[in-house]
């Protein structure tokens, strides 16, 4: 059996609290030089790795730069920072609930992505908090969709961040969310929601089909008023969107939900009205490190239950 090749550290510090590129050169290809493959390969082209490789952009794991003409290695590391496209910063405080030598817990607002992808690379939550904190090995042990508020946990430690991601892969966490959405008379709680929902790469939606469920969520109704809901909602397991899927699925979508149960144009950037109704509420777990018993409950109201009247006028125009 093959051992897998450790990944060497990476030769460059971060920017902003994000993290350098790192590139595995395939190990078998028609390339004769690096060079040849990062322009391929890279989606700025010839003429901006050229510019690059001549300021010394990419390094080896040793750190020195790679040259033009230097020779293909199959299966060599290269890093570089990319240069990020400017991000329209989001405007609200991400507040430390929680913090010890091992752990860091946030109360993550709306909009707010959990770590760097695609557009979203300095403007996230990760990157605010190695800036903010002056911990450059801060890493996210599970992620909350950039459009849901409420609680996200962070490893201090790199040696211990997998323990931490096995709480989540294995169910030993206890996860509560609350929701705003329609209210419907008919509609019998509490009630656990089972499906097969599978997301598919490039496509924006999730979706449910035949099959043996693999998504589970117990749907409680705490409160209703004014034709809406209050809900509690209690994941079993955690697929994407799974709780915008349940919801819609029941005919009560989230309010400010974008993509369920029709896909809306999406807002300008910079524009941070309607966010989606959709709060993590409470993590609660056994510390794999520590043997503390934790639980952290998220000090955030959802604007659509707490103030109807202000969710309403922050509503878009209607379209003409």
């Amino acid at each position: 059996m093959r051992r897998k090749r450790r990944v060497p550290p990476a030769p460059l510090p971060q920017r902003g609290g994000v993290d350098p590129v790192r590139l595995r050169l395939p190990v078998e290809g028609p390339w004769a030089t690096v060079r040849d493959h990062l322009a391929e390969r890279l989606a700025p082209g010839p003429t901006v790795v050229d510019a690059m490789l001549r300021d010394g952009a990419f390094v080896t794991e040793d750190g020195s730069a790679v040259r033009s003409g230097d020779p293909y290695r199959p299966g060599a590391y290269v890093w570089f920072h990319r240069e990020l496209a400017p991000e329209v910063p989001v405007p609200f405080p991400l507040p430390v609930v929680y913090r010890d030598e091992h752990l860091v817990v946030v109360d993550k607002p709306h909009f707010l992505a959990t770590t760097p992808r695609g557009g979203h690379v300095a403007e996230t939550a990760l990157a605010r908090l190695r800036r903010e904190l002056g911990l450059p090995e801060l890493g996210a042990a599970h992620r909350l969709d950039r459009l849901t508020a409420g609680l996200v946990l962070f490893t201090v430690e790199p040696s211990e961040r997998g323990a931490y991601q096995r709480l989540f892969r294995d169910r030993r966490v206890r996860k509560e969310y609350r929701a705003v959405a329609p209210y419907r008379a008919g509609l019998v709680l509490p009630r656990t929601v089972r499906s097969r929902i599978v997301k598919e790469r490039g496509v924006l939606t999730a979706r449910e089909v035949p099959g043996e469920p693999n998504a589970e969520t117990r749907v409680e109704l705490l409160d209703h008023r004014g034709g809406l809901g209050s809900y509690r909602l209690l994941p079993r397991t955690g697929r994407t969107h799974q709780l915008r899927v349940h919801l819609a699925a029941l005919e009560v979508p989230i309010l400010g939900d974008p993509l369920y149960p029709e896909v809306l144009d999406p807002e300008p950037p910079g524009v941070f009205r309607r966010p989606l109704q959709l709060l993590a509420h409470v993590l609660e777990f056994t510390d794999p490190v520590t043997g503390r018993e934790h639980r952290f409950e998220s000090g955030r109201e959802l604007a659509a239950w707490a103030d109807p009247a202000g969710w309403s006028a922050d509503a878009p125009p209607p379209a003409v």
